[in-house]
């Protein structure tokens, strides 16, 4: 697919300003939208939306469907009369520079399930109407979920596959009896989804009005303890027990000597192909209701993935093995005709992959943090090698942020000192500069380039430092957490964008 030459920010809903200890969908998303067309922009892209589980990371979500009920905009329920304002919780002051989760998810869920019992008690019928229709139409997904998360719940937490056997198993007469016993607690589950995909909806027409399209991101692997690997086991590489045989990852990398153990199962592929993919159709469908333009994570999955036995301990061991290939992009295209799809096609990058790539017209990506190191593949992420399908960035969730980069010591990449210091002498002589902010020299370089789309991540355009990363790829405890002020994106940092758009036809 064409993309128009434009450029755009990188910023997930979490890093929002608000008072309530985590972005939401409320009014400083309607803020930044402002912002981005003030600012000459024409892209928004987010992170993954889903629930978030394990390390609250959401590329590890309870649910493939489901949206984040954490970003629910709590004033919006106050307008509506389902909550009280006394009601809502007002998160000590050290949130507004980090999230709490462990803060958030206690307080705000609670004045989401004091809304959930507000509706279902008193909506009135053309409100009851609304929210029946949207179950009936997302019954596919919705259904499973509610009912995954209300046992979950029941269960104070445990991963699925410690639940009792007949319901890890999905005994037909059991989930009976258990949606009925817990049926309160899933139209609870049911009733967030429905404000969840509400005020999405309502967000994305206020940035449509001002002409930003919203590109989100389709993780290629779904979480265990999830519903999707719960309600279709049998797509996914599984004992009897329901514990993955072989999960993903990928090998030694940038990122870490001995590879990244991400821990999701693999897919049955052929399961799937014998199906006309047809979890991965229904996938496709619900993101492209969501946004204008999905990054497909982990593109070159697809061709090829790294597998590891379940017991190990890190991800060294793996094999590649064979992905379902063009044929999985050309079922998709005959069910669903042309995909807006950006392929993140970085890491281990083979002739194969971009075959695949380029036979669709997806779009690559270029991370310019990537092009001055010693890794073999660095000369692809230099400007003067771009081809105008690229997305081209500054850098990505998975990165520190440029100000970050420029500073480091080490100790967050497979980089040695010397590296570090070799890396700094060619960007400077390949990028002809001296003392001006780094930031700007790399929103300036990516900008100028030939890509027909360049993305910086807000953090770049605010100059911060590695405070301000979203991921060290490996860890968990202290991603996913940071957030900027209201303020902070000032109008002159608008008009400098705006400027830089206008110059290189953006």
């Amino acid at each position: 697919m064409k993309f128009h030459r434009c450029s755009g920010i990188l910023l997930h809903i979490t890093s929002l300003p608000g008072p309530y200890g985590i972005g939401d969908l409320g009014e400083s998303a309607r803020e930044v939208a402002d912002l981005l067309a003030e600012a000459g922009q024409k892209i928004w892209q987010v992170l993954p939306l889903n629930p978030t589980g394990y390390g609250d990371s959401p590329y590890q979500g309870f649910s493939a469907f489901a949206g984040n009920p954490l970003l629910i905009d709590p004033d919006a329920l106050v307008r509506q009369g389902t909550l009280k304002a006394s009601d809502l919780p007002r998160a000590p002051a050290a949130l507004a520079e980090s999230v709490d989760y462990g803060w958030v998810i206690q307080f705000k869920l609670a004045a989401l399930r004091r809304a959930a019992a507000s509706f279902l008690s008193g909506a009135s019928a053309t409100e009851r109407g609304r929210f029946e229709e949207f179950c009936s139409r997302n019954c596919s997904w919705l259904d499973d979920y509610a009912l995954f998360m209300a046992c979950k719940e029941a269960h104070k937490g445990e991963v699925w596959t410690n639940w009792d056997p007949a319901l890890r198993q999905r005994n037909s007469v059991v989930l009976t009896q258990l949606a009925a016993k817990l049926s309160t607690e899933i139209q609870i589950f049911k009733y967030w989804q429905f404000e969840f995909f509400r005020q999405w909806e309502e967000l994305k027409e206020y940035c449509r009005a001002r002409r930003i399209k919203l590109m989100g991101d389709i993780p290629i692997y779904v979480a265990h303890d999830s519903a999707d690997v719960w309600a279709n086991p049998g797509l996914f590489q599984l004992d009897e027990k329901g514990r993955p045989i072989l999960v993903a990852g990928v090998p030694p990398d940038y990122f870490s000597a001995t590879g990244q153990l991400w821990g999701n199962p693999i897919y049955c592929w052929d399961v799937l192909a014998k199906a006309n993919y047809a979890w991965w159709a229904e996938r496709f469908r619900a993101s492209l209701r969501l946004f204008d333009i999905v990054r497909l994570d982990h593109f070159r999955g697809f061709e090829a993935y790294w597998e590891i036995a379940a017991p190990a301990l890190t991800a060294e061991g793996g094999k590649w093995v064979k992905g379902p290939g063009s044929q999985f992009f050309r079922v998709l295209r005959d069910q669903l005709g042309d995909l807006p799809i950006v392929a993140e096609n970085l890491g281990v990058v083979t002739p194969e992959v971009e075959a695949i790539r380029k036979e669709f017209g997806f779009p690559g990506m270029s991370i310019l943090q990537f092009a001055f190191g010693n890794d073999p593949q660095g000369p692809t992420f230099r400007p003067h090698n771009y081809d105008r399908q690229l997305v081209a960035y500054t850098g990505g969730h998975d990165n520190d942020t440029t100000v970050g980069w420029w500073t480091s010591q080490g100790g967050d990449s497979t980089r040695t000192g010397e590296d570090i210091r070799k890396e700094r002498a060619f960007a400077k002589a390949y990028l002809g500069f001296e003392d001006e902010p780094v930031p700007w020299v790399f929103i300036r370089a990516v900008l100028a380039s030939v890509a027909d789309v360049a993305i910086i991540p807000l953090q770049d355009v605010l100059g911060l430092g590695s405070q301000a990363r979203m991921n060290l790829p490996g860890t968990i405890g202290q991603n996913w957490k940071w957030r900027f002020h209201r303020g902070d994106f000032t109008t002159e940092m608008c008009e400098r964008l705006a400027n830089l758009a206008q110059m290189y036809d953006r």
